[in-house]
């Protein structure tokens, strides 16, 4: 299953059903789990594990050193799950000692074409990266979030659980939960509720959000105003739980 022009290093570490086409090139350090397959010209470096059943496409690059001036080859990983989906050009890199020194990738993720994952990022899973989407280094985006294409996102940014960025979008602040963001420049447009139905999140909890979402966005509170008022409804939500907890750990402060 791995073909005669493929290039494995003999320290790489493939389980035995593991597909490689030709012309990709396996380095070092790599340990590849079962049922995954791994397309023609593919080059992967380690230190990098991948988990099973992930599908990567022709020409991704992942593993490779960090685009940061301050890395000086130290030793880094990436860290990918299981059953994600890397499309073409994809490019994945590998952490840096200033922060975790480790970027790290869930499951069940799909990455269209020429989508970037930048040094240190926490991508969660079920996240969606739309063509040509691309992240900075130390971002963190959580679980079934979904940027359109083309979506930029600065360095050090937090995109919460279900939020959605529209095609083009530049993201200069943390995203709450559950959140729609768009336009040039790029504002708040409302809450996922279809991402959240389509995911099994209950009326009543799309009701609440809905509720915090005004709370937030339109009654022209300081930002320590709003969560409070949302802490006081939130009661047994576990969603209302999480955005006042994510609100409450912002690092560049909210898109508003």
């Amino acid at each position: 299953m791995i073909d005669l022009r493929a290039v494995i290093n003999e320290r790489a570490q493939l389980a035995d059903d593991v597909t490689v086409g030709p012309f990709s090139i396996i380095g070092p350090d790599v340990t590849i789990g079962a049922g995954t397959v791994i397309g023609p010209h593919v080059v992967i470096n380690g230190p990098t594990s991948i988990g099973k059943d992930n599908r990567i496409y022709q020409f991704a690059s992942i593993g490779e050193d960090p685009q940061d001036k301050k890395y000086a080859s130290e030793v880094t990983r990436l860290e990918i799950g299981d059953r994600n989906v890397i499309r073409e050009f994809v490019t994945m890199h590998r952490g840096t000692l200033q922060d975790r020194s480790v970027t790290q990738i869930g499951s069940d993720n799909l990455f269209m074409a020429y989508t970037h994952v930048a040094h240190d990022c926490i991508i969660g899973d079920h996240v969606i990266m739309a063509n040509g989407a691309s992240l900075a280094g130390h971002v963190h985006l959580s679980d079934h979030a979904i940027l359109g294409g083309f979506t930029l996102v600065h360095q050090f940014t937090q995109i919460g659980q279900y939020s959605f960025s529209a095609m083009g979008s530049a993201i200069t602040q943390d995203i709450p939960p559950f959140v729609m963001v768009g336009g040039r420049p790029t504002r708040p447009h409302g809450i996922n509720s279809v991402g959240m139905e389509r995911n099994g999140v209950s009326p009543e909890a799309v009701r609440q959000i809905r509720k915090a979402y005004k709370i937030l966005y339109k009654m022209n509170l300081k930002l320590e105003d709003a969560i409070e008022e949302m802490e006081g409804m939130a009661g047994d939500s576990d969603e209302l739980s999480t955005m006042v907890s994510f609100l409450r750990n912002v690092t560049r402060g909210i898109l508003r």
